[in-house]
């Protein structure tokens, strides 16, 4: 299975003077755990994580002015469409990283996480007993 039967396609893109707050109002109205952050001055591509923002709140800093450019990873590995989710997942875990930015020749067309790794790895099954309240509860 390729990451192109993975990724979500659903890419928002922000550009780093957004703010943390916007961000992450972004990210939550759409659902997702990172941004990738489009630099068109310098050309570079990063991504914004919900760990980042959380980071940052963390160390007390104010999302109403902290700029999410200062708080992109730049340092971001890439993955193709035509990546194995092996391979993806493989990238992941030796960089310590839960979303992968998908290119292609035109820019980003798509993230995988670790979520969408595991829906194609552990398909839900017809029938399939409910998770034990224990498991859950752990």
């Amino acid at each position: 299975m390729l990451v192109r039967d993975a990724m979500s396609t659903l890419v928002l893109t922000i550009g780093p003077a957004h703010t943390l707050r916007q961000a992450a109002t972004l990210m939550s109205a759409r659902r997702v755990g990172a941004a990738v952050v489009l630099d068109h001055d310098s050309n570079q591509i990063g991504i914004l994580t919900e760990r980042d923002i959380l980071n940052s709140l963390g160390a007390g800093q104010n999302p109403d002015l902290e700029a999410a450019g200062a708080h992109t990873t730049t340092d971001v590995v890439f993955a193709t469409p035509d990546w194995t989710l092996d391979e993806a997942a493989a990238a992941m875990t030796h960089g310590g990283f839960r979303h992968l930015v998908v290119l292609d020749g035109t820019g980003p067309v798509g993230v995988v996480s670790v979520r969408d790794l595991l829906r194609r790895w552990a398909p839900a099954r017809r029938g399939a007993p409910a998770v034990p309240a224990a498991a859950v509860a752990g």
